[in-house]
């Protein structure tokens, strides 16, 4: 007998795939557990897609963001709880993670499994089919006699113990129909070694770590390529290039097999700088097409008073090498930083025009800061960070909406900044020439005053999504 485990991907906005889920899934014996994923955006009626698997399953488990996907999240959560209140419930994920006890003050919530999930899932699954309880299994939050309990994380393990993804668990074409391209998305690694102050991955993973081994990778990208026939492969990893050698290996991989897509991966502007010409060269013979760095800053105060470890000089480096390469980047900032200065603010909008600039490859979208719950920078602002679930569920990270830190000139700046900057450089065509002409003359001149093009265009035409 196989035991059915459901699990839900919560509503977004991005069509990326489950791979957390998918991770979690891969891992639990195929011959003994009937993995089903739901996902909320390839659904009419997700609740009722969830309500009608529930019935004979073992529990239930989701993958929960901060932000907007909570609201999806806990509605789906306590319309099963109704429907079924034996059903064992559980949490995974950046905010459960983040906050297991705020979690599990949910009456509907039943466990909460933080960081690298695989193993922790895989034996919560196991005790509840064998009806026993969670003590000893590390990285899990449950209440037991009336209090929550949480056992240690045994941090990060090696990602070649465990089973590729196995994608024939979600219907792989939906995606590339929802995405518009025959993109497959894969994430090799797990943590990133860095500090950033604005960042919760040093609190989730403790600065750790680890990676698929490239010949491993290889064999399951080739894999994955022969069945599914994608054209672009897009890793998540918070940092691909972590080591260069790893990088070559893996473009060398991808060369000696002949495959023929491209692909687009993370990378620091700092790691950029350290990168051997012959393997960013060997990267893009093997199909590298665009690398996203996150900038933050052009500031260097602000950079230092981040923990971002990258300077400007570093930035305008690795742009200088992906123009000479003729490799796209999206290079993303951030603004409204808390105790960030009007003059600091000018200084980013001064390197994202540069960096514009360059090449017509570039694109430089501006997010306003939000804090992340568990890193440094948030608990300046804790008085602005909601306190519950539910108050989490209408905090929107995507958004363009800024702290109540941000002052109404600033946000206003920036917003008329972001539009004149999409408009001023880049390709051109018939209609957008006298545009472009407008825009240009107005970043050179930083005069956003009465954005009347702003309110024409924005009326008939939507802002372009990244990819």
């Amino acid at each position: 007998m196989r035991h059915k485990v459901v699990l839900y991907n919560p509503q977004a906005v991005f069509y990326t795939m489950p791979l957390g889920l998918l991770a979690v899934g891969s891992c639990l014996d195929p011959e003994r557990y009937d993995v089903r994923i739901i996902d909320a955006r390839l659904e009419d009626d997700p609740e009722a897609a969830v309500l009608a698997e529930i019935d004979d399953a073992v529990c239930l488990g989701m993958s929960v963001l901060t932000g907007r996907p909570i609201a999806d999240a806990l509605g789906i959560l306590r319309a099963a709880k109704a429907r079924r209140p034996d059903l064992p419930t559980v949490w995974g994920g950046w905010h459960p993670s983040l906050f297991p006890t705020q979690c599990l003050d949910e009456p509907c919530l039943d466990y909460t499994v933080k960081g690298q999930g695989e193993t922790s899932f895989r034996e919560l699954v196991e005790r509840l089919v064998d009806g026993q309880a969670a003590d000893g299994i590390s990285g899990v939050g449950f209440r037991q006699n009336g209090h929550v309990v949480f056992t240690d994380s045994a941090g990060l393990e090696d990602m070649d113990t465990f089973p590729p993804p196995d994608f024939g668990l979600i219907p792989v074409a939906k995606y590339f129909s929802l995405k518009g391209r025959r993109q497959l998305d894969y994430i090799t690694s797990t943590g990133c070694l860095f500090r950033c102050a604005f960042c919760a991955d040093p609190f989730v993973y403790n600065r750790g770590w680890s990676a698929v081994s490239p010949c491993r990778l290889a064999d399951d990208i080739e894999s994955l390529w022969q069945q599914y026939n994608f054209t672009d492969l897009n890793f998540q990893d918070e940092t691909f290039f972590t080591y260069a050698h790893r990088v070559a290996e893996i473009s060398e991989e991808f060369l000696r097999r002949d495959m023929q897509f491209t692909w687009a991966a993370t990378m620091r502007a700092d790691q950029g700088v350290r990168l051997p010409e012959e393997i960013f060269d060997l990267c893009i013979r093997s199909g590298l097409r665009r690398v996203l760095i996150g900038v933050e800053s052009g500031s260097p105060a602000v950079l230092e008073r981040i923990m971002k470890d990258t300077t400007v000089d570093q930035v305008i480096a690795a742009a200088e090498m992906c123009a000479r390469h003729g490799v796209a980047v999206i290079f993303s900032f951030i603004v409204g930083f808390p105790g960030e200065g009007n003059d600091e603010v000018q200084e980013t909008l001064d390197l994202v025009k540069r960096l514009r600039a360059m090449s017509s490859r570039f694109e430089t979208p501006i997010f306003y800061y939000k804090p992340y719950p568990g890193s440094r920078l948030a608990q300046e602002v804790t008085a602005d960070i909601p306190r519950t679930l539910d108050g989490w569920a209408d905090f929107d990270y995507v958004a363009g909406a800024a702290g109540p830190w941000v002052s109404p000139q600033i946000y206003k700046l920036v917003e008329r900044f972001k539009f004149y900057n999409r408009f001023a450089w880049g390709p051109q065509t018939a209609w957008r020439v006298p545009l472009q002409m407008i825009a240009r003359w107005r970043c050179q001149r930083d005069w956003y005053r009465m954005p009347l093009e702003k309110l024409v265009v924005e009326c008939v035409k939507p802002s372009p999504r990244l990819s």
